[in-house]
């Protein structure tokens, strides 16, 4: 995937394309599980963002310190670096995963088809996860009954279907709609969330703090200050920086910053231009002053980052 590192601030800057474009983000492995009876698979945690999808039946979903989460047909969720178990029922024994899907195996079968359920593992450009891993929680449960999930449940029985029909070309089918899935369920996630949702996701859907994501997104080389930031969100300086770093996790600038950074850090792997055109286009005038706030980022300084 490419992008164009500097846009006007009059485009339509949208903050989840715009970071799931620079960091590359695109489902690698679809796997499927059939199963009957009781069952239950575990899995470790790794650096990713995964969904799991219940096409038909219904199992669970365990994670450490929170309560297992039921799912029926039509349920989606996302899970970040934690890890996790799926089951027919929280009390049985869970299995090695991984044993089951390993040597390139996406399919496994257990003992019938009562339950189905698909993944797919989303991957990133290298280097590139921490930034969207560190802004979403790591479990988002988003159900098949809500409201939001309507363009959801038509992409999973596409996916469904094009696994039955067997048909030339289902492998490419199956890749988009994988595509498609990930970013309808953040949506679908992002509209549930209600106006005191915190996280990334909650301040994109807040009105006063979405336009001040768009603004920034839209031209990361503005040299913006947290005043003119205020004024975007209708806000006063003091209250403004308090909703947004209780809101996002990071002080405005901060998240400025991290986000210049993280364009420049995916630049420079992709080996497209020199370190100082990357440099002036994410907002730095002084190739000295990027590579210091890049080391300070990172812990190398940029060369140690360009394709070799």
């Amino acid at each position: 995937m490419s992008m164009e590192l500097s846009r006007s601030s009059k485009a339509l800057a949208d903050p989840l394309s715009d970071v799931l474009d620079v960091l590359g983000a695109r489902v690698t492995r679809r796997t499927r599980l059939e199963a009957s009876g009781r069952w239950a698979l575990t899995f470790p945690a790794i650096e990713r963002l995964k969904f799991v999808a219940l096409l038909r039946g219904a199992g669970w979903i365990i994670l450490p310190a929170r309560p297992p989460q039921f799912m029926s047909a039509g349920d989606v969720c996302l899970l970040g670096r934690t890890p996790y178990a799926v089951a027919s029922d929280p009390e049985v024994p869970p299995l090695d995963g991984q044993t089951f899907y390993g040597a390139g195996d996406d399919v496994v079968r257990l003992g019938g088809d009562e339950t189905i359920a698909i993944g797919g593992n989303v991957t990133f450009d290298p280097g590139n996860a921490d930034f969207l891993l560190d802004m979403l929680p790591d479990f988002l449960f988003i159900s098949g009954s809500s409201t939001s999930s309507g363009v959801m449940a038509t992409i999973l029985g596409l996916m469904n279907d094009e696994v039955e029909r067997d048909m030339i070309g289902g492998g490419i089918v199956n890749a988009r709609l994988a595509d498609v899935l990930l970013v309808e369920a953040i949506r679908a996630y992002a509209r549930s969330i209600n106006e005191v949702g915190i996280g990334w996701l909650g301040a994109l859907s807040d009105p006063r703090l979405g336009r001040v994501l768009r603004l920034i997104h839209g031209d990361i080389a503005q040299p913006w200050t947290v005043s003119q930031l205020a004024v975007v969100a209708g806000m006063s300086r003091a209250a403004f920086s308090a909703e947004f770093t209780r809101r996002v996790g990071l002080p405005p600038l901060t998240y400025v910053r991290t986000w210049r950074l993280t364009i420049a850090r995916a630049a420079l792997s992709r080996g497209d231009e020199p370190v100082a055109s990357i440099a002036r286009k994410v907002g730095y005038t002084s190739q000295s002053a990027f590579g210091h706030a890049f080391r300070s980022a990172f812990g190398s300084p940029p060369k140690a980052h360009t394709r070799s």
